[in-house]
């Protein structure tokens, strides 16, 4: 079964460290489920929060679907994510004592749901994002001059 990732957050990836990642599904209107499949989602700034027991998306751009006329709905809106309430227990006790983020990572469809890609992360330093740039390019170095040797 093949996972079709419909858009990733390349920033949560740069600027913070993951520590550990949950899948979840997310409760949609239709029209927006339409225009998910086209592709229309932005998952830049956009975060996640728990109050009263449920998980709350915010800042998740959907465009309005464009046939989906007065169907459709306000394209920032705070949209609820589906988790099982003792994994939502467990997640608010690392986010109350670490002081972690929950950031969504990825959307994508599992079968015929859209699910969510929710990540438990930490900031990373300005020092930390050069030592991985480093890191990066000196892997592909290495990589370079092994394929120049053969």
């Amino acid at each position: 079964m093949k996972d079709n990732v419909i858009a990733k957050n390349s920033s949560a990836f740069r600027d913070f460290a993951i520590l550990e990642s949950f899948e979840c599904g997310i409760e949609l209107k239709g029209s927006e489920v339409k225009s998910i499949r086209e592709g229309n989602v932005n998952l830049k700034d956009s975060f996640a929060r728990i109050e009263d027991e449920e998980v709350l998306l915010y800042n998740t751009h959907i465009t309005p679907y464009e046939k989906g006329s007065y169907f459709n709905v306000e394209a920032k809106r705070i949209r609820r994510l589906l988790l099982h309430k003792n994994e939502i227990r467990r997640i608010l006790g690392k986010v109350n004592q670490r002081g972690l983020a929950l950031v969504p990572l990825k959307f994508y469809f599992k079968k015929s749901f859209v699910k969510v890609e929710l990540g438990l992360v930490k900031g990373k330093k300005l020092y930390d994002k050069r030592r991985a740039i480093k890191e990066r390019e000196l892997d592909i170095e290495m990589k370079r001059a092994l394929r120049q040797r053969r």
